[in-house]
């Protein structure tokens, strides 16, 4: 972790190091750049200016320090950063992706959204729709059935659906229970039919494979 903001304010280079995590947090407010501790394990290893150090954190660098390394070891746990980098730009990233924390999913946010870059989807028909779209449910076994509504109530947990009242008049893509290796299953939804009356995005996501040939070629 690295710090510019919070300069330390007092240091014993006898004490052992302990982890971010151990420090503890201030019981009074600085008085004339110094700060009160509760004991000795407040001393913590942090990088100032690209060189190790062992200050006493102020509260704020405390805070900052745990909510880093609780992010990164929740919310980033699968991430693989590049072995190039060098340590300032390994900091740099992880403050990037800690500043945008709200993108990535987590415990209570399992689905990560970025705020202002919603997506909507647009159909080039209107009501009725054609029975295209308006299929019957997909036979399903008991098991299915059971994984279905396992999901169903996630998805409401979330808000990404919410209940259809009965006189309501509803087209809906068919779900899919697919099985996976682990023993678990995952909802799909079947777009196929859905996307031929789908508005196409203006800049729709690049085929990384297309990318790839253009690159080749010195496209």
């Amino acid at each position: 972790m690295e710090s510019y903001s919070h300069l330390p304010q007092l240091s014993n280079g006898q004490l052992d190091l302990s982890k971010a995590q151990d420090v503890q947090v201030m019981k009074t407010k600085p008085n004339r750049g110094k700060v009160y501790t509760a004991g000795s394990s407040c001393i913590t290893e942090v990088v100032i200016d690209n060189k190790p150090t062992k200050p006493l954190l102020d509260t704020e660098a405390f805070c900052f320090c745990v909510e880093l390394e609780k992010f990164k070891s929740e919310q980033l746990k699968e991430a693989e950063i590049s072995l190039h980098l060098t340590g300032k730009q390994e900091n740099e990233l992880y403050y990037l992706f800690y500043d945008h924390k709200g993108a990535f999913s987590s415990d209570k946010e399992p689905l990560g959204a970025i705020i202002g870059h919603e997506v909507d989807i647009i159909l080039n028909i209107e009501r009725p729709y054609p029975p295209l779209l308006r299929r019957p449910a997909y036979p399903a076994s008991p098991k299915s059935r059971e994984a279905l509504e396992t999901h169903f109530k996630e998805l409401l947990d979330l808000g990404v659906i919410r209940k259809v009242g009965h006189n309501e008049e509803v087209e809906i893509t068919t779900p899919v229970i697919v099985a996976c290796h682990n023993g678990k299953s995952r909802m799909v939804g079947d777009f196929i039919d859905l996307n031929t009356y789908t508005v196409p995005d203006r800049y729709p996501i690049p085929k990384i494979q297309i990318a790839l040939t253009q690159i080749s070629q010195g496209v």
